[in-house]
């Protein structure tokens, strides 16, 4: 059996299929990866040892642009290069977890009559993911809200796809990583594959606070080390841009995160039982998805949530502080709840269900 998997332009479409990568080979897939041209998702695939086929792929917009002209040229050629690519691999299914890098795969598989596959992380759908619905057979689903607006009863809530690294992590290693001395707390402060600068802004005008009573390990994304800052009188601060590889490590050394509420990073907090600060981008630069992922889990009782807009430094010492006194009555909420867990599995099953 042959699968190819697809998806890219931040860690949060293709670290899930990577998370499927051991469970596919356990069921005698041979694997295969379509992404985009010198995309971040060509280095992580690489790092998995995958074959990587990389097609021309073009930017979806929402909004009116000239842009948009050339970037449906771009998807066109996508098309052409992902049918060669399929020519040559004859995949038996296509699993797309999102991105436009994958519209074009998805369209080609169609085309050829292959059996498509999707995962929808978040709360509402994706535009990507929006285009490529109606040419699947199946869409994975992480919120059980989000099926009723799938059509043809091809909605099925699986949750994420996490991976197994997560749930192996040793604190003592990332303790050597980060070089913490004083025992003390340890906050978790991240923004996504690409960083955030509001989140970067707001914890940085408030490290001598923080470090007082905590040790902070900062993912702060490519080129936001701040070097100023690598001094001994702030021996309690680790920045890292990315971390590929040792997240458990990190996370297991974590009492709390503070975080963006990309659906990916959110199953992971509730599989791991983490107590939570999430600051979701505003809708000013998205669709909202993050913060209707938000509100969900704040629903749930899973997590605490900041609006950026409505950030000063006092409210964002006081909720980490707050969330920190509170985190074992949240730690229970999370261990009793019915969701959360590894949704590798089901997707499995369901790739599986769908073969001819």
């Amino acid at each position: 059996m042959k699968i190819v998997l697809t998806g890219g332009g931040t860690a949060g479409h293709v670290v899930p299929n990577l998370a499927l990568v051991p469970h596919l080979a356990d069921e005698g897939f041979e694997i295969n990866y379509i992404g985009g041209k010198g995309g971040m998702e060509e280095g992580l695939v690489a790092e998995a040892g995958l074959p990587y086929h990389a097609i021309s792929a073009g930017k979806l917009r929402r909004y009116l642009s000239l842009k948009n002209i050339a970037d449906g040229f771009r998807v066109i050629k996508g098309v052409r290069d992902a049918r060669k690519v399929l020519r040559k691999i004859k995949p038996d299914v296509v699993f797309s977890k999102g991105g436009f890098v994958t519209v074009p795969v998805v369209f080609a598989a169609k085309m050829a009559k292959i059996p498509v596959v999707i995962h929808e992380s978040d709360f509402t759908i994706g535009l990507a993911n929006k285009l490529a619905i109606p040419r699947a057979k199946k869409v994975c689903c992480v919120f059980p809200e989000t099926i009723k607006h799938i059509k043809d009863g091809k909605g099925v809530h699986t949750g994420t796809p996490i991976r197994k690294e997560v749930f192996n992590g040793n604190a003592k290693e990332a303790l050597k990583h980060c070089g913490f001395v004083a025992q003390k707390p340890v906050i978790l402060v991240m923004g996504g594959s690409l960083g955030s600068v509001a989140i970067n802004t707001i914890l940085r005008q408030n490290l001598d606070v923080l470090l007082k009573k905590y040790n902070i390990i900062h993912i702060c994304g490519k080129d936001n080390v701040e070097n100023s800052l690598k001094t001994t009188d702030r021996a309690g601060y680790a920045q890292f841009e990315y971390i590929s590889q040792g997240m458990g490590d990190f996370y297991a050394l974590a009492d709390i995160v503070v975080a963006r509420a990309g659906s990916n990073s959110l199953a992971e907090f509730l599989a791991l039982k983490k107590p939570n600060v999430l600051i979701p981008l505003p809708k000013a630069v998205s669709r909202g998805d993050q913060i209707l992922n938000a509100a969900s889990f704040e629903k749930q009782g899973f997590s605490v949530v900041l609006q950026e807009e409505d950030i000063t430094n006092d409210v964002f010492v006081k909720t980490i502080d707050d969330t920190f006194a509170n985190r074992a009555g949240f730690i229970s909420v999370m261990e009793n709840s019915a969701t959360g867990g590894d949704g590798s599995k089901q997707i499995v099953d369901i790739i599986k269900s769908v073969l001819p």
